[in-house]
């Protein structure tokens, strides 16, 4: 069984910074890879960012490319998603994920650990 917290989400104003947090733990075969997710209301749940704990190869969506950044510690016991120049539509829920060989690392059907959550709000 995996556990996955989230913290670090926040209101914050166009162009600024965000770094979350998912702290894992549990079974260590099943977060193999961890993810970044986000949703808004009425929408389906999007990949943001990927890493593979035992190498550290990275996955981003284009949304993400040139501006977020996922990195571990501790062997993926920690991962980040640093966030920078935020835009309103980046405002969401935003989950971390785990697991052992999803088939697509941005999609959220290979996942079944779930952290619950934490909201990220950009206004201008």
């Amino acid at each position: 069984q995996v556990q996955l917290v989230e913290s670090g989400g926040g209101s914050v104003q166009v162009g600024g910074s965000l770094n979350l947090s998912c702290a894992a733990s549990g079974d260590t075969y099943s977060r193999t890879y961890v993810a970044w997710f986000r949703q808004t209301a009425g929408k389906e749940r999007e990949g943001v960012a990927a890493i593979w704990t035992l190498g550290g190869l990275t996955t981003y969506a284009d949304s993400a490319k040139g501006r977020f950044t996922i990195s571990q510690v501790n062997a993926g016991n920690t991962v980040y998603l640093q966030m920078n120049s935020l835009t309103p539509e980046d405002t969401a829920m935003y989950y971390c994920a785990a697991a052992r060989r999803p088939v697509e690392t941005l999609r959220p059907q290979g996942y079944s650990n779930w952290g619950r959550g934490t909201q990220v709000t950009v206004s201008s």
